[in-house]
């Protein structure tokens, strides 16, 4: 107990400059998902221009790499706050308690879903969890002995259901550090491997083996990762119609124009079917902040107070605009209390 007061005290000390020495940062310092950046840029420019305080930064470094940078330390030499778009890991919480940040806020800002997408000019694929696992996985069960594993040797979709277009498999996806990666794995890939009774049965039995063979994407040309850039899957998308992307719905409703949202389990991708659950792959996002950093880099309470003010997460709010999908009332205002409390993370 003694210890871990002497890090908080040492590590409070550390945000204060010595007498006569310049000044701490005056701005808020934000990196992580690159799916949560264009929320947490909006609220940023609103603090902005509505206080005296100066814009927040933020940076897209994607949810895992942000973890890393901000679960570093205590200090403004590091991060105040990050984006994720899944909740943060108890290894990545039990790293940053490792390194002296042993309070953190977690703010659920609301809802999202992962949407298949393509040009709008290419037919629209009706597409299950199973097709996708199939199409994706690299390793499969064998057509010819199906409790038996091998290489994907799906080539086009046709392959992987007779109802799919006869189109070479190409999908532009996030690398490993995207938190829009670990719930793509999650929530698509693995309920396709639980559709087969062998594979579902083998958690129970070898659960790294499950988490290998359910959790490995194909690294032969049919997955390609396409970095932390989500707009540059847009952009690809557009140009190219036989391709299908992985990213947050938000990026598609800021691209109606161009772009469709293929249906998973016979549901579109759409505002309502993510907020009342139907849409089978909804995440939450998430805003972490350090409570050691509140009260000394100048504005961060006030920024926590406006981003989770009914005007930024409310069912009219300027963020729903930008496609994130509200919490309901009730989640909002327990969302807002502790926030604004500042209710440290304990255990997850």
């Amino acid at each position: 107990m003694y210890r871990r007061t002497l890090i908080a005290a040492v590590a409070a000390v550390a945000l204060v400059p010595a007498a006569g020495a310049q000044s701490a940062r005056d701005y808020i310092n934000i990196v992580g998902s690159s799916t949560v950046f264009p929320f947490t840029a909006t609220a940023a420019e609103q603090f902005g221009r509505a206080t005296s305080f100066r814009t927040p930064k933020v940076e897209s470094t994607g949810t895992g790499g942000g973890m890393k940078l901000f679960c570093a330390g205590v200090g403004v030499a590091h991060p105040d706050v990050t984006n994720a778009s899944r909740r943060i890991k108890a290894s990545e919480l039990a790293d940053c308690r490792r390194n002296g940040v042993a309070d953190v806020l977690e703010i659920r800002i609301g809802f999202d879903g992962l949407v298949i997408a393509s040009a709008r000019k290419a037919p629209r694929y009706q597409l299950t969890r199973r097709d996708l696992f199939l199409a994706l996985a690299r390793q499969v069960p064998d057509p010819a002995a199906p409790e038996r594993l091998v290489a994907n040797p799906n080539r086009t979709w046709r392959q992987v259901n007779p109802a799919l277009p006869d189109v070479v498999i190409e999908v532009l996806g996030p690398p490993p550090t995207s938190g829009t990666r670990d719930s793509f794995l999650e929530q698509a890939m693995e309920p396709g491997c639980n559709s087969f009774a062998w594979l579902k049965a083998l958690q129970d039995v070898d659960e790294r083996r499950y988490k290998q063979v359910c959790t490995s994407l194909r690294e032969d040309g049919a997955f390609v990762e396409a970095g932390e850039n989500d707009n540059l899957i847009v952009q690809k998308l557009a140009a190219n119609s036989r391709a299908l992307g992985i990213f947050g719905y938000s990026f598609l409703d800021q691209n109606r124009g161009t772009l469709q949202g293929s249906l998973v389990e016979g549901v579109a991708p759409e505002f309502a079917t993510i907020a009342d659950g139907r849409y089978p792959i909804a995440r939450a996002m998430y805003v972490y902040v350090k409570k050691a950093h509140v009260g000394v880099i100048p504005g961060l309470r006030e920024f926590i107070a406006e981003y989770t003010s009914e005007k930024a997460l409310g069912d009219e709010g300027y963020l729903a605009d930008k496609g994130l999908v509200p919490a309901p009332a009730a989640a909002r205002e327990a969302t807002r209390r502790e926030a604004q409390a500042l209710v440290v993370l304990r255990n997850l």
